[in-house]
C-alpha cells in the first residue's frame, strides 16, 4: 500500500514511517525539515531501508505541495501530521501559525481535490480544540486535578471551544477536515489527540513537554513549571498511538467522516510535575530543581480523553503503561545523548 506523509520526519511521523517501512509499505514523506530533530530522524528512517521517497516541501506552498502529490496518483492513505505545534510560538507569531495549520491543511485538501486524488485522509488534531474546559467541575487534591463528573473522561460530543492561535489554527483545520468529507466525499478521519509521548522526540519547553523534562534533566538544563504543577493529562505511548491510526486508515468503512479522542484515557494519567517529577528523580537518582512561573493562556487543569469510540470501532486498547513509558522514554534519551547536544 502506498502512504504519503506530511511532517513524516517529525515525532508522530517517523514511528509511523518507520513501522510502514518495517511492514513493507511503500511511503512517501513530504516535510520542510523544520522541526528540530527531524534532519535525525530522516536519517533515521532512510538508514532503515525500504521503499522510501522523501520530498522537501513546504505545505504553505499550494503549488509546490500539488506538484508533490501530483506522480503518486494512488495512495491507499495520507497520514497530515504536518503543523505548527507549541501554543506558545501561536501566541508570539499568531500569523505563522495560523498558515502552517490552517492554510497549509486548506493547501493540502485542495490539492487532493484538484489533482483528483482519492486517500483515506487521517489528520491529527488536539484537545486544544475543547478549550479550558471551564464548565466542568474539577476538584483538586494534594497532586492532582481531575474530573468531579466525567469518570471516564472528555467525549467527541464536548463542544469546541478554540482557546489561544493553536487552539484556532488547529480547530479550523480539524474542521475544515472534517467538512471536506460531508461536502466532497473525501474519506476523512479526524484524531483529537491528548499527550503523546515515546522515542524521537525531541522535545523542546514549548512543545512535548514530558520528553523535555526527561532531556533537561539528563542533560542538567533548568525546568520550568507552569502553574502549579498539578496538571493532569492522560498519556499515550507513540507505539499505541501508531497502531490505532493504521487501524483507522486500514478501515475507511468505519472511520470515514468520524472524529476520535485518542490519549491514554482514565488508567494513563499524570499530574505535569507533582506526580512526574517523582517519578523522574527515581529515574535520576537525585532531587530536580525547578522554577515555576504563573500559568500559561488556555492551560487545561485536567485532560482525560475518553477513548471508549476508538475502542468500540478498531478494538483498540493502549498497551504501555505509564512506568513502561516513561522508562523507554528516559533509556532511550539515555543512550542517545548525542543527539541533544545541539
Amino acid at each position: 500500500m502506498l502512504y504519503i506523509v506530511t511532517g513524516g520526519a517529525g515525532f508522530i511521523g517517523s514511528n509511523t514511517v518507520h513501522r510502514l517501512l518495517r511492514e513493507g509499505n511503500r511511503v512517501v514523506v513530504i516535510d520542510n525539515l523544520s522541526r528540530p530533530g527531524s534532519r535525525r530522524n530522516l536519517d533515521w528512517l532512510q538508514q532503515a531501508g525500504g521503499d522510501l521517497a522523501f520530498v522537501l516541501q513546504d505545505i504553505r506552498d499550494f503549488d509546490g505541495l500539488r506538484r508533490a502529490l501530483r506522480p503518486h496518483r494512488a495512495p491507499g492513505a495520507l497520514l497530515h501530521f504536518a503543523a505548527q505545534v507549541a501554543v506558545t510560538t501561536s501566541v508570539t507569531d499568531p500569523r505563522q501559525d495560523f498558515e502552517v495549520n490552517a492554510l497549509g491543511t486548506f493547501n493540502l485538501l485542495e490539492a487532493l481535490r484538484v489533482e483528483g486524488l482519492d486517500p483515506t485522509v487521517l489528520f491529527t488534531s488536539t484537545n486544544k480544540v475543547y478549550g479550558p474546559l471551564a464548565h466542568l467541575r474539577v476538584e483538586e487534591t494534594d497532586t492532582r486535578y481531575r474530573y468531579a463528573d466525567l469518570p471516564e473522561g472528555v467525549g467527541e460530543t464536548t463542544p469546541l471551544d478554540f482557546y489561544s492561535p493553536y487552539g484556532c489554527s488547529k480547530g479550523t483545520a480539524d474542521q475544515y477536515v472534517h467538512d471536506y468529507g460531508r461536502i466532497y466525499g473525501m474519506r476523512t478521519v479526524v484524531f483529537r489527540n491528548s499527550c503523546i509521548y515515546g522515542i524521537r522526540q525531541f522535545g523542546v519547553e514549548d512543545q512535548g513537554w514530558l520528553a523535555w523534562f526527561i532531556i533537561a534533566a539528563l542533560k542538567g538544563k533548568p525546568i520550568s513549571i507552569y502553574g502549579d504543577g498539578k496538571q493532569v493529562r492522560d498519556l499515550l505511548f507513540i507505539d499505541d498511538l501508531v497502531e490505532v491510526m493504521l487501524r483507522a486508515v486500514t478501515r475507511p468503512e468505519v472511520s470515514a467522516g468520524q472524529v476520535y479522542n485518542i490519549g491514554g484515557g482514565p488508567s494513563r494519567t499524570v499530574s505535569v510535575w507533582k506526580e512526574f517529577g517523582p517519578i523522574l528523580e527515581r529515574h535520576l537518582g537525585k532531587d530536580i530543581p525547578v522554577a515555576v512561573h504563573d500559568w500559561r493562556p488556555g492551560d487545561q487543569k485536567v485532560y482525560v480523553s475518553d477513548i471508549r469510540k476508538a475502542s468500540r470501532d478498531f478494538g483498540w486498547e493502549p498497551k504501555v503503561d505509564v512506568a513502561e513509558g516513561v522508562g523507554r522514554l528516559y533509556d532511550w534519551v539515555n543512550e542517545n545523548r548525542a543527539l541533544f547536544e545541539s
